[in-house]
């Protein structure tokens, strides 16, 4: 059974999935699920990134098991090393996702952020800053969304081409192998052939540099968008010989 490991529920500020919508779209799919709520201590917009990991837990728990485990996706942020332990000691997190959604206090989500910068200048940004925070936080399971920044980047190719990016993102992939930290395939923009097409040397590369493990995560918001492409995302690391794996209290459970 493959999982889901990356969605976000009414915990999210940016997500009013139910759980139990969530729960039974899975079980229509034959899928299981990783619950990760959005965690962001330094972001500054109209929603607040924060919730109540003991809320969090009290309303899930009981919902937790063979089919179902409760993690955490936590915007990394340099400075913030510390901040993010005491969050994550306040519940027993069976899987924590790390991401970059903010460059030096730029939403990425933003058009602001882009202003009077060259691709390059934030794309090589981006990439250095993921690096750095992958090594800076050795907490985390995953790394994210490693193409992230393409869904909202409002440049004429905003995609991340491994042949334009080699440099930086091998630098990326190098601090994930040497963390042991597993390598997200979103499914977010699956639906795009061209993205498809530039993602999965990324992921070639991963496995010729070393890397073993990927999730699997769709990254839904809604009912209607878990698990989607997950078949499709088993396929391109099954064709590289990569390992799909899933987290449970903290520990990886190998699908396939």
């Amino acid at each position: 059974m493959l999982f889901d490991s990356h969605l976000h529920t009414e915990f999210s500020a940016d997500s009013e999935m139910k759980a139990r919508d969530a729960l039974a779209r899975a079980e229509t799919l034959g899928v299981g699920l990783v619950f990760t709520e959005h965690i962001d201590f330094s972001y500054q917009g109209k929603l607040s990134f924060i919730f109540s990991p003991e809320e969090y837990w009290a309303a899930y728990e009981p919902l937790r098991g063979e089919r179902l485990s409760l993690g955490v996706e936590l915007g990394m942020v340099p400075g913030e090393l510390e901040m993010a332990k005491a969050f994550l000691a306040r519940a027993p997190f069976d899987e924590v996702i790390g991401s970059i959604h903010l460059i030096d206090g730029g939403d990425i989500y933003e058009p602001s952020t882009y202003e009077g910068k060259t691709q390059r200048e934030v794309y090589l940004r981006y990439f250095t800053l993921m690096r750095d925070m992958v090594r800076q936080n050795p907490y985390i399971d995953t790394l994210a969304h490693i193409d992230y920044i393409a869904r909202y980047a409002p440049y004429a190719r905003p995609g991340i081409s491994y042949e334009d990016w080699h440099d930086a993102i091998d630098e990326v992939l190098r601090a994930a192998i040497d963390t042991n930290t597993a390598l997200e395939i979103n499914t977010r923009r699956f639906g795009d052939r061209l993205a498809m097409k530039e993602l999965a040397p990324i992921y070639h590369r991963f496995a010729e540099l070393g890397g073993h493990d990927v999730t699997l995560g769709s990254d839904a918001h809604r009912p209607e968008t878990v698990g989607a492409h997950l078949a499709l995302a088993a396929q391109m690391a099954d064709a590289y010989g990569l390992s799909v794996v899933t987290f449970h209290e903290r520990k990886r459970v190998k699908l396939r």
